[in-house]
C-alpha cells in the first residue's frame, strides 16, 4: 500500500471513529475560554511551501505567534483545558483534515512554524525539506519538545534516510504510547 493511500483511508477511518470525541473535545474548547475552537497555523511543508494547519486551540487568544518554548512564561498563555489536551496530544487529532488533504502525512517531520527559519533551512540542508511534514515522526518519539533544534534535525534526516511502512506503524505506535504517558511535552 502506498504511502499516501494509507494515509487517506486511515484519515478517513480514524476521523470517523473519533468523530465523538472530536465534537466532545471541540464543545469543551468553546466553554473553556473565549475564541475559536480551531487554531490555523501557517506551517512550513513539502518543498517548503507553506500551509494552514489545524489544532484545536490550547492557548488563550491573542498569544504571540511563536513556537512555545520561545515565550517567557509558556504556561499563562495555556488554557485550563490546553495543558490536558497537550499533554495527551489530544490538540492534534484536527490534523487529520491536514493528511487528507495532503498537507501532511501520518508520519513525517512535525512542520515548523512559518518563522522557524533556523529549523527550516536546518532541514532544507538535509533534503527533509522534500517530504511531508507528519503527525508525528521520529524526532517526536524521542524527545519532543525537549530537543534542541540540531538533534530535531538529525532525527528527520535519519526518518529520511530510513523511511518505510515498518518504520512508520513503529513510530505510529511510540506516539500513541507516549501520548497515553504525556512524555516530551513541557507545556
Amino acid at each position: 500500500m502506498s504511502k499516501r493511500l494509507f494515509d487517506v483511508v486511515n484519515s478517513i477511518l480514524v476521523g470517523a471513529l473519533l468523530a465523538p470525541l472530536l465534537t466532545f473535545i471541540a464543545f469543551l474548547v468553546k466553554i473553556d475560554s473565549p475564541g475559536p475552537v480551531f487554531y490555523w497555523s501557517d506551517r512550513v511543508g513539502r518543498n517548503n511551501k507553506v500551509f494552514k494547519m489545524v489544532k484545536f486551540r490550547t492557548m488563550r487568544i491573542n498569544t504571540p505567534v511563536v513556537a512555545t518554548h520561545l515565550l517567557v512564561n509558556p504556561s499563562v498563555h495555556v488554557t485550563s483545558l490546553g495543558k490536558v489536551l497537550r499533554r495527551i496530544s489530544l490538540d492534534e487529532l484536527p490534523q487529520l483534515w491536514n493528511i487528507l488533504l495532503g498537507n501532511m502525512s501520518f508520519v513525517g517531520p512535525r512542520p515548523a512554524l512559518y518563522n522557524q527559519n533556523d529549523l527550516t533551512s536546518s532541514r532544507t540542508a538535509r533534503g527533509v525539506h522534500n517530504i511531508p511534514p507528519g503527525l508525528t515522526g521520529w524526532a517526536q518519539v524521542n524527545g519532543r519538545d525537549d530537543l534542541p533544534i540540531p538533534v530535531k534535525v538529525e532525527f528527520d534526516a535519519y526518518y529520511l534516510a530510513h523511511r518505510s511502512f515498518l518504520f512508520d506503524l513503529k513510530i505510529i505506535l511510540m506516539t500513541a504510547q507516549q501520548a497515553v504517558l504525556g512524555k516530551g511535552v513541557s507545556h
